[in-house]
């Protein structure tokens, strides 16, 4: 660690916190993980009657944060119950507060979900699908922005606060991001983590997908059958090395660096070779500065699904080449199922107390090696292991891959190169609005003054125009909701304006997107039906896009673009969000260019939301304009730019 050169700042884990099946700290889960107890068990909160199984990993733990995030006891979103409950432990581990030790403005907030508040969601959906009206607050917890907002009120962090949604992977990309504002100098701590809970639409998909297995999952085993759901959340605080050293604050780890990428291959299903994936490893270990032979464990994303499961193993061989042979591959998702969102988190911190206790967990219920895999999965209870450094991986939905790689504290390694923070500039841009097709119309819709959108029902709305063939052809888009078509026709025209036209340009462009409200047309589809006729009427077709991350998992696919992605849902400032995380994988060297859309489209629903909420039944409609839109720039690192001739 000592060797960490100067240019590019350490973070160091101080503390930990974690609610999950195993129980209600990140202990309990740690002596369970650690010892094989497998934590999935019949499901008991969640009427189960339809779906594919029975089983999963629900908490049990009944303790609520001391913070009360709504005016009403009977209204709690069990997400944000979970992060917080989570964060507490975290904090209280790290003997910090916010505001004393370091000024509340030197902290920062970076939340991972992937379904945010849907549970919210479903309760306001039955609640109109019955003719009664839904609490406000029901709507006002939908987005993921309230728990990362929750967070920031509940511990008074007056910093950056991000929410970042790339389903399987968000707690990771929470982990990079918070990582890259600590180094950018924008804060010396952040709370970071990830969250998600239990919902009838997850059920449902996996079940329509044939995914979900009977039995707890047993990963990487010749004769897995599926995965198993799990619920809860895991929590850090990061410090930056400095901070940590003037404080005497507690270290459990550094995080050395981290890979993302997009497959651009499927909505659902990995890269067969686990190609995508395999350079998300590998950029890990380039920003850590680590080489193959490096690593001994790696606490991997497997969910128990023969593809899954067979593209990570290849993409670690591929990773590491020789080396894999020798390193450990285990998955602590066999005990307390795949957490979604939160996972990256809580097998983040299974990373970190195997390199605290020198203890590699293992893969519970395995029995027979998979020529397919065939990697060292440790078997049956938790292995003794000389751990320097170790990864984690979590890939997602929509093709999103990350990696973080983990050191034990004074662990000596080269370390990367000073980062070369080249200027960012805008070499390409789109626009499509209720003004028309084009950046020129928007512009001239603000120079004539012209007010877009009409009445509906109470609300003003504009509705974005644009040419759905610009997302991709007819059978194209039978896989496509109105908000992945409208970020695909945005970047392309941004990347046509920008004159990025070649495939290997492409490839090696990257892909932040920012979203409000995302997928909530889909999620409707999805779920609404499930109201009357049961699970069984969930579309396995729809349920891709329920995720938020899905758009820009399509823009990869329809574009080739197969660099960093991430989503960034920070409520209306999330196209603001996004600028500025693609700003710092660009500074940072991830990518030479990055696209960066923000889209948002309405449904039913989110109308309906938007009424109920006092903010908008207290003015009048005429003064508040929710517009649709799709816009999209093309961020370039200045010398990348000078090169191609931009």
């Amino acid at each position: 660690m000592e060797n960490m050169p100067s240019g590019v700042a350490r973070v160091v884990v101080s503390g930990v916190g974690a609610i999950t099946s195993q129980g209600g700290t990140a202990e309990e889960f740690w002596e369970g993980v650690r010892t094989g107890r497998v934590a999935i068990r019949p499901v008991r909160g969640l009427p189960m009657d339809g779906y594919q199984t029975g089983i999963g990993g629900e908490v049990t733990e009944t303790r609520r944060p001391a913070y009360a995030y709504t005016s009403d006891d009977g209204v709690r979103e069990p997400s944000v119950d979970f992060a917080l409950v989570a964060a507490e432990e975290a904090l209280g581990a790290s003997g910090l507060t916010p505001g004393v030790e370091i000024p509340a403005e030197r902290w920062g907030v970076a939340y991972g979900t992937c379904n945010g508040g849907w549970r919210s969601a479903e309760h306001a959906l039955r609640a109109r699908a019955a003719d009664e009206e839904p609490d406000w607050q029901r709507y006002a917890l939908v987005p993921p922005q309230a728990g990362a907002e929750a967070l920031g009120a509940a511990f008074g962090i007056k910093g950056p606060v991000l929410s970042v949604n790339t389903a399987c992977a968000s707690g990771a990309h929470a982990m990079a991001h918070a990582l890259e504002v600590i180094r950018a100098g924008r804060a010396d701590a952040m709370l970071v983590g990830g969250s998600d809970a239990f919902t009838e639409t997850a059920f449902a998909g996996f079940s329509g997908l044939e995914s979900l297995s009977g039995k707890p999952a047993a990963p990487y085993s010749k004769d897995r059958s599926g995965l198993s759901l799990g619920e809860g959340s895991g929590m850090f605080v990061l410090l930056s090395a400095d901070a940590a050293a003037r404080l005497g604050a507690p270290v459990l780890a550094e995080v050395l660096g981290y890979g993302l990428s997009a497959d651009g291959y499927h909505p659902t299903a990995p890269h067969p070779e686990g190609e995508g994936a395999a350079r998300a490893i590998r950029a890990a270990l380039a920003s850590a500065g680590l080489a193959p032979e490096d690593v001994r464990y790696v606490n991997g994303h497997g969910t128990g699904t023969p593809k899954n499961d067979s593209a990570e193993s290849g993409a670690v061989r591929l990773a590491l080449g020789e080396a894999a042979e020798k390193t450990a591959l285990s998955s602590t998702k066999s005990m307390v199922g795949h957490l979604l969102g939160a996972a990256g988190a809580v097998e983040g911190i299974a990373t970190v107390l195997a390199l605290r206790d020198q203890i590699a967990p293992p893969t519970a219920g395995f029995t027979e090696t998979d020529p397919q895999c065939g990697l060292d999965p440790i078997p049956g209870t938790g292995r003794p292991m000389d751990l320097d450094v170790a990864l984690s991986n979590n890939f997602a939905f929509g093709g999103a891959n990350a990696t973080v790689a983990y050191a034990r504290p004074g662990h000596l390694f080269e370390g990367p190169a000073d980062e070369d923070h080249d200027d960012v500039v805008v070499t390409g841009f789109s626009a499509l609005t209720a003004a028309g097709d084009g950046a020129e119309a928007l512009w001239q819709a603000f120079e004539a003054g012209t007010r877009p959108g009409a009445d509906e029902d109470g609300l003003r709305v504009a509705r974005a125009v644009f040419d759905p063939e610009a997302a991709g052809t007819r059978k194209d888009r039978r896989r496509m909701d109105r908000i992945s078509q409208l970020a695909i026709a945005a970047c392309r025209a941004a990347l046509e304006h920008a004159g990025v036209t070649g495939d290997d340009e492409r490839a090696a462009t990257g892909v932040v997107l920012g979203t409000g409200i995302g997928p909530v047309e889909s999620n409707e589809r999805f779920f609404l039906p499930l109201l009357t006729d049961g699970p069984a009427a969930g579309n396995p077709g729809v349920f891709p896009n329920t995720v938020y991350n899905a758009a820009a998992g399509q823009v990869a696919m329809a574009l080739g673009v197969k660099g960093p992605t991430s989503t960034l849902t920070s409520g209306h400032a999330a196209g603001a969000a996004a600028i500025g995380v693609a700003y710092d994988l660009l500074r940072s060297g991830r990518a030479d260019r990055i696209l960066v859309p923000a889209v948002d489209a309405f449904s039913p629903g989110a109308l309906d939301g938007y009424r109920t909420i006092p903010l908008f039944g207290s003015r009048s409609a005429a003064d508040y304009t929710l517009t649709e839109g799709g816009i999209a720039l093309v961020l370039e690192r200045a010398g990348a730019a000078r090169e191609r001739g931009a």
